[in-house]
C-alpha cells in the first residue's frame, strides 16, 4: 500500500517556489541551497508519482482493449509492463516512507562491541564490513571518523560518516543490539558462541542548524591514536575526545593526522548527537537517546544472525527472516530496512 500525500507535496512545493522568488532569497546562500535541495526532492517525488500513475493508466487501457480483442500478444506485453510498474511502485513506496524531517540527511553510524572480548569485537568488525558493503551498493560515500581496534582481533568501536540521499532515513532502523550465534573461530574446542554488538545511528547536522554548545560545558582531551595510520598518529597526541559535561555525551575522532581536523570531526559527531538528544527531549517522544542504549545481553536484540547449527537472519521487530545469511553479511539488507519502515508506517 502506497502512503503518498500528493496534495501536501504540491502545497509545500508552491510554498518553497514562492520563497525562492523573494528578493532577499540569496541573502543567506546556505539556507537558499537547502530550500532548493528540498524543492528538488519534492519535485522528483511528484514527477515520479505522476509518471507511475500515467503508466498504470496506459497499461489498464491496453489491457482492456487486448481482452476485448483476445489479443494474446498484447496481453503478454501488458503483463510485462505491469511487472515493471510493480517494481517501480515498490521502489517508490520505499523512498516515500522516508518522510521524517531528518530522513534526507547524511548519517553517523556508530558500532560498539558488547561484553565477551575477542568474540564480540570480531562480530563488531563483521557488522562494520556489512554496512560498508551496503553503503557501496547504494553508491553512497563514507568516511571513518573514529576507530578503536580490538586487542586480538576485530574492533571495540567505530564511527562512520555516511553521505548519500536519505542515508539517515535508510539506516535509522538499524539502531539496536545485533546478536550472532556461530562456531567460534577463536575456540580450539569448536564450541558454539553467542556474541552481541550495538549499532546507533544519528542524523548528521548541517552547519545551518544551530545547536548551542557552551565552551564551559566541554571537556577536551587529546591522546595518541590506537588505530592504523603510521608512525605519526601513534607517536603524536593528535586524537581528540570531547565530553559534553551537562549530558555526559562523548564524541571522539582519531582518523586524521591533524589534531585540528580530529577536533572538527569530533565536534561534528557531538553536534549531531546533541541535536538528536534535545530533539527527542523537546518532542517528548522518547527519553534522552542514551537511555535507549539497552544493555548488550540476551533478550535485548533487534536482529539475530545464526551461522550454526543452521543459517538464518531474523529481525525480531518485523518477524522477517532469511536463510541466506551470507548475502546479508555481503550488505544485502534492503529487505530488512524496507520491512522496518513499512511496519513503522503502519
Amino acid at each position: 500500500m502506497i502512503f503518498f500525500d500528493l496534495d501536501g507535496i504540491e502545497k509545500k512545493t508552491k510554498e518553497l517556489e514562492k520563497k525562492s522568488q523573494e528578493p532577499d532569497f540569496w541573502k543567506d546562500n546556505e539556507k537558499a541551497q537547502e530550500v532548493l535541495k528540498e524543492l528538488t526532492t519534492l519535485r522528483k517525488k511528484s514527477e515520479s508519482w505522476q509518471k507511475l500513475s500515467s503508466q498504470l493508466e496506459d497499461a489498464s487501457v491496453l489491457a482492456e482493449l487486448a481482452q476485448q480483442e483476445n489479443d494474446q500478444k498484447s496481453l503478454g506485453e501488458v503483463e510485462k509492463n505491469l511487472k515493471e510498474i510493480d517494481k517501480q511502485l515498490k521502489d517508490f513506496e520505499f523512498t516515500s516512507m522516508l518522510s521524517d524531517e531528518d530522513d534526507p540527511k547524511n548519517a553517523l553510524l556508530a558500532i560498539h562491541s558488547g561484553a565477551g572480548g575477542t568474540e564480540s569485537q570480531d562480530w563488531a568488525e563483521m557488522l562494520m564490513r556489512m554496512y560498508i558493503r551496503w553503503i557501496e551498493r547504494k553508491g553512497f560515500e563514507y568516511k571513518t571518523i573514529d576507530f578503536l581496534a580490538g586487542e586480538e582481533a576485530g574492533i571495540k568501536s567505530t564511527t562512520i560518516e555516511v553521505k548519500g540521499e536519505f542515508a539517515y532515513g535508510f539506516l535509522k532502523g538499524e539502531s539496536g543490539v545485533h546478536r550472532l550465534v556461530r562456531i567460534s573461530p577463536f575456540d580450539a574446542n569448536r564450541r558454539r558462541h553467542t556474541s552481541f554488538s550495538s549499532v546507533f545511528v544519528y542524523p548528521e547536522i548541517e552547519d545551518t542548524i544551530t545547536v548551542e554548545i557552551n565552551d564551559d560545558d566541554l571537556k577536551i582531551d587529546t591522546f595518541r591514536s590506537s588505530g592504523a595510520g603510521g608512525q605519526h598518529v601513534n607517536k603524536v597526541s593528535s586524537a581528540v575526545r570531547i565530553t559534553h559535561l551537562p549530558t555526559g555525551i562523548i564524541a571522539q575522532s582519531q582518523s586524521e593526522r591533524s589534531q585540528f581536523l580530529n577536533k572538527e570531526n569530533a565536534m561534528k559527531v557531538l553536534k549531531s548527537r546533541l541535536y538528536q538528544y534535545y530533539k527527542e527531549k523537546e518532542e517528548e517522544k522518547l527519553s534522552e537517546i542514551e537511555s535507549e542504549k539497552k544493555k548488550i545481553e540476551w533478550g535485548s536484540q533487534i536482529r539475530s544472525y545464526v551461522f550454526h547449527p543452521y543459517n538464518m537472519v531474523k529481525d525480531h521487530r518485523t518477524g522477517l527472516e532469511t536463510s541466506n545469511a551470507q548475502s546479508v553479511m555481503d550488505g544485502e539488507i534492503d529487505e530488512f530496512i524496507q520491512a522496518f519502515l513499512s511496519k513503522r508506517v503502519e
